[in-house]
């Protein structure tokens, strides 16, 4: 064999093992998201039945996000005595019948606890997704599975939101639930069914508490790691606060939008699916150093585009936003694996406690600026955690150069 040729140290793009690994991440990340985020197009829904305030309205979203962080934490240890494959299999379909039990919740208070436990049992799939896709796939094909995997979750996210927000407004909010769960229930089977089993995955049969806090301690102690965790809880935030409440905005007048119309404007993250397999190719020729900071960039763009009172004006500062988010999201996501020299494991579990900590706050935290003055403050408040963020990926690249620079052949100045 030439020296110059690497033998692949995992399942290759183009073989069948490929194409049954992504299709089995695909409806891993359909139905998670799916599942999480059916709830966000009721909202206004929540406000009418239960005579709740708009932020609370949000607490299912945020509830369910608010656990997911925490049991992601857990997922990471979990996983490694009991192995990625049946932990992912176990936490959709737990997920998926709480859904289904959702739906039927007699109360306000019946229907938090049990999205919280949606939340909880979920967490056992995204980190230990990104962990699988780590360990099983070839490393040449990086950024184009991990986009490929984050296009998967913005199809589940837009499936989920889309369908919700149709079916509740012909069948009411309860049945949407329902059918989103039993959609959920079938992903499963067809994921456990497809997932190639780990062939590099290395189980710890004793659980030893001072090598999990140690390798959590080593991801936090500095570097380039903690500002992509900022990164994300900032960016992750600013995106759960505008969606949260653009539909109190394009329900109220002068707009009217129904719950069908509400619903469409979640198509936009087709564009999300779209701009994150492109965002992986822009990082492989340009540099992630370029392309982290311009999706932050574009963001505020399209926050800046929601100002105006034109409705396709406002339609298409959505779909900027949905762009640039995912356009951030997959070039942070595919950064933890590349500055995580060891444990990645624990690094993807605390990126993913990061991510879900801000969607939870801020989208929580969100409803108090729509109360004060609305849509103006919602965009102040996402506007002002973007600042942030792009200030955390400046220091990034300053201090991370050589690590984020890829395979260095497209160096950037």
């Amino acid at each position: 064999m030439n020296g110059a040729e690497a033998v692949p140290s995992g399942i290759v793009r183009g073989t069948p093992a490929f194409r049954r690994a992504s299709l089995a991440l695909f409806l891993a990340g359909f139905s998670t998201f799916s599942l999480l985020y059916c709830v966000q197009p009721l909202l206004p829904l929540f406000v009418e039945e239960f005579l709740v305030t708009p932020a609370q309205s949000a607490l299912p979203l945020s509830l369910a996000t608010a656990l997911l962080a925490f049991a992601i934490l857990c997922a990471a240890v979990v996983s490694e005595g009991l192995g990625r494959r049946g932990l992912m299999f176990v936490s959709i379909t737990l997920a998926a019948t709480m859904t289904v039990a959702a739906a039927a919740a007699p109360d306000w208070a019946m229907l938090l606890w049990l999205r919280a436990a949606t939340g909880f049992v979920l967490g056992g799939v995204p980190a230990v997704a990104m962990t699988w896709l780590a360990e099983e796939l070839d490393s040449r094909s990086a950024a184009f599975t991990m986009g490929l995997y984050v296009g998967g979750t913005a199809f589940g996210g837009m499936a989920g939101r889309v369908g919700a927000g149709i079916m509740a407004q012909y069948l009411g909010w309860r049945w949407s639930m329902g059918v989103t769960g039993c959609i959920g229930l079938v992903a499963a089977v067809g994921f456990i069914a497809l997932l190639p089993a780990s062939r590099h995955f290395t189980r710890r049969r004793q659980f030893d508490p001072i090598y999990h806090l140690r390798a959590w301690r080593d991801h936090l102690s500095g570097g380039g790691l903690p500002l992509i965790f900022a990164i994300a809880f900032l960016t992750m935030g600013a995106f759960i606060t505008l969606f949260n409440y653009a539909g109190f905005r394009l329900r109220a007048a002068p707009y009217g939008l129904d719950q069908t119309e509400i619903g469409l404007i979640f198509l936009a993250y087709l564009f999300g699916i779209a701009s994150s397999g492109f965002a992986g190719s822009l990082s492989e020729k340009f540099g992630r150093r370029l392309v982290l900071p311009g999706g932050l960039i574009v963001m505020a763009c399209g926050i800046g585009l929601t100002m105006a009172s034109s409705l396709p004006l406002i339609i298409l500062g959505i779909v900027i936003i949905v762009m640039g988010f995912f356009f951030t999201h997959s070039v942070a996501s595919a950064g933890v694996g590349l500055l995580a020299k060891h444990a990645r494991g624990h690094a993807s579990s605390l990126y993913h406690l990061a991510y879900y900590g801000g969607s939870s706050l801020a989208g929580w935290m969100g409803g108090w600026f729509w109360a004060w003055q609305g849509w103006s403050a919602v965009a102040g408040f996402t506007l002002l955690m973007l600042v942030l963020a792009l200030a955390a990926a400046l220091q990034l690249n300053r201090i991370t150069r050589r690590e984020i620079q890829g395979d260095g052949a497209h160096p950037v100045a």
